[in-house]
């Protein structure tokens, strides 16, 4: 890399210093990823800086009035990171812990998967610093509503499309939604996804990145020849992902083993109860407590034995310190960036198979395209062609990344990452630079 204090002709292609990966957490992460996958991008390796560097980032101030009569002020970001391939596509989180290197991390994350499962978008991210369990559901209202006004000027349904993500829901989406379409004086659908149903979303949604989840696991077990009958699972977060998760993979005869959460950690060796589980935790706010399971300390979850390891909660979660105390033959990355890039080599180098983030979230953002095209279409498709439509592409992606794999005798996460940097930045050089 150019230092940053080049002068000259090179100079021009340093990466400034809030971009470079010693300055940044998740985004350092992203910037290692795209350097293991350049060998393998042959002449299109010259577009490989646009890859590091976000097409547009906005940071915006979010002031709401609370309900005790006071102004607060929160930090917000939407960050565009490639339209390449078509308009930019990811989630909004609201958590207190938010970054604009978190965030464009996910947003670089969004434009690799949507690339690698060929949907016809490219990708973003967005966030807000705030902890909504601190906030009336007025208070939310209002804070979702003037963050999506402030972002107004860059999102919209041929621009950019935002979708829900850690602690947003259907009813957040509804909220930008129609202030969108208030701002722009016509009812504009498209402009998000994961809608409620009512409001032009699409049925299958809700469990469609869960369902993902279990979709390439199923499919990834049968390459390895796993079965999934019988076979003990561990599953960090018990969300809209890994509670769906959780649920189908225990439908399938599989026995989920642990759980843990923001608050607890959950063990029988037996299987735990999901559906039980998942009415415990959502009238106590968390697993800890459920009746007829071993509490465990939560650092105590890296060392349960298991076949399948289901990381859905936040980034980082996988690193160097734990990755080789894990006991299990596979993990599927149901959160973004659970695992670091020196975990990766220490998993591959013990045989564990690591299905990444990229390729094993990805249901969520394919239907989330469904619904978008059905949006635009004003014409909806039953949740059997839903699923089925998904099952099909998940399928079909991990077929191609899997041989990709074997071909150049990588992890599936660079084979993944090869897959999706060659579909962006072939279309970056189709485009060629304007003006």
């Amino acid at each position: 890399m150019t230092p940053s204090n080049a002068t000259g002709p090179r100079a021009a292609h340093a990466l400034p210093s809030y971009l470079q990966a010693d300055h940044l957490g998740p985004w350092g992460i992203f910037l290692q990823q795209v350097d293991r996958v350049t060998p393998y991008l042959g002449d299109l390796a010259r577009w490989v800086e646009t890859l590091k560097r976000p097409k547009r980032m906005l940071i915006v101030d979010v002031p709401i009035l609370l309900d005790n009569g006071t102004v607060a002020h929160f930090e917000g970001y939407r960050v565009q990171h490639n339209t390449s391939r078509g308009p930019g596509k990811g989630g909004v989180r609201f958590h207190q812990d938010v970054t604009l290197s978190e965030v464009m991390a996910l947003s670089a994350w969004m434009s690799i998967k949507n690339a690698a499962v060929n949907v016809p978008y490219g990708g973003a991210k967005g966030g807000i610093r705030v902890d909504p369990r601190q906030l009336s559901l007025g208070e939310l209202e209002r804070v979702t509503r003037r963050y999506t006004s402030e972002i107004g000027l860059i999102i919209g349904p041929t621009k950019d499309i935002p979708a829900p993500d850690v602690n947003t829901n259907e009813q957040v989406m509804a909220w930008m939604m129609d202030t969108y379409s208030m701002n722009v004086g016509e009812t504009a659908t498209g402009v998000v996804t994961g809608k409620p149903v009512d409001l032009g979303g699409s049925l299958g949604r809700r469990d469609a990145t869960g369902r993902g989840v279990f979709t390439v696991g199923v499919e990834a077990a049968r390459r390895i020849g796993l079965a999934v009958p019988g076979a003990a699972v561990a599953v960090q977060g018990l969300g809209n992902v890994g509670g769906v998760a959780a649920r189908l993979f225990a439908e399938a005869g599989a026995r989920v083993v642990a759980v843990q959460d923001h608050a607890g950690t959950v063990y029988r060796e037996a299987g735990l109860d999901i559906p039980a589980l998942l009415a415990h935790a959502a009238a106590h706010g968390s697993v800890a407590g459920f009746p007829g399971a071993e509490a465990l300390a939560s650092d105590a979850f890296w060392d349960v034995p298991c076949d399948i390891l289901i990381p859905a909660a936040l980034e980082q979660q996988i690193t160097e310190a734990n990755a080789g105390r894990l006991r299990a033959r596979m993990v599927i990355e149901g959160a973004n960036g659970p695992t670091t890039p020196l975990a990766d080599d220490i998993l591959r180098e013990r045989g564990v198979l690591v299905l990444p983030d990229v390729i094993a979230n990805a249901g969520g953002v394919t239907v989330s395209y469904f619904e978008w095209v059905q949006d635009f279409s004003s014409f909806f498709w039953s949740e059997e062609e839903i699923n089925e439509r998904l099952v099909k592409i998940l399928k079909g992606a991990l077929d191609t990344v899997w041989q990709v794999a074997e071909e150049h005798r990588v992890s599936l996460r660079t084979a993944t990452f090869i897959v999706a940097c060659h579909r962006i930045l072939r279309a970056r050089d189709l485009r060629g630079l304007y003006p």
